[in-house]
């Protein structure tokens, strides 16, 4: 369903399992990037009304799942660590040129948050289905279900204000620069390197 051309290897469940406060950190992180992103869409191009009334949704979806994530740490007897650069979302942005149209750059910004949430949904599930900790287990299968929701919310959006054909040939070139930013990636702590 996800379309991702490269699994994640299964062993990245082990190393979240020995990091299970650095990776809640991460994702904390992820979901506070998420909020802003859909923040950033609104502000960027307003004149877009159905992304915009989605948009104010998901900026507050996300801020909640921030919110469960960082209660998740406190009662851990944890704080939230510092932000850590994302060497996945560095890597992944230099794909599109910059510059284009408006659209162009409304569809590019799109598939990217696509692909992101994708891949976060593709991850939850390893979470919900590998991780001995059955209540995180249970809260990961929640978010998997709400990222699969976000994915496929982007990508109608890319093929809605951008030529299909054109939109599905970006996409699949994005998927395949993202195989092999993942070769690299899956050794560490964090929701998507």
């Amino acid at each position: 369903m996800l379309g991702l051309k490269l699994p994640t290897d299964p062993r990245w469940v082990n190393i979240v399992e020995k990091n299970i406060d650095e990776i809640l950190t991460d994702h904390a992180y992820c979901e506070q990037k998420a909020a802003s992103t859909a923040i950033s869409l609104i502000v960027s191009f307003p004149e877009f009304t159905d992304l915009t009334k989605e948009m104010i949704a998901l900026s507050r979806e996300e801020m909640g799942h921030f919110k469960m994530v960082h209660d998740r740490i406190l009662a851990r007897g944890k704080s939230l660590g510092r932000h850590r650069k994302d060497d996945y979302a560095i890597a992944l942005l230099k794909f599109f040129p910059k510059g284009g149209s408006r659209t162009t750059q409304l569809v590019h910004r799109l598939l990217y948050a696509a692909l992101i949430e994708a891949r976060s949904c593709e991850r939850f599930r390893l979470l919900s289905e590998q991780l001995e900790d059955k209540e995180l287990a249970d809260f990961y299968h929640k978010l998997m279900i709400s990222e699969a929701g976000h994915y496929t919310m982007f990508l109608a959006f890319a093929r809605q204000y951008g030529d299909r054909e054109e939109v599905d040939k970006k996409w699949q070139a994005l998927l395949d620069y993202e195989a092999a930013i993942m070769k690299e990636l899956g050794k560490k702590e964090t929701v998507h390197g």
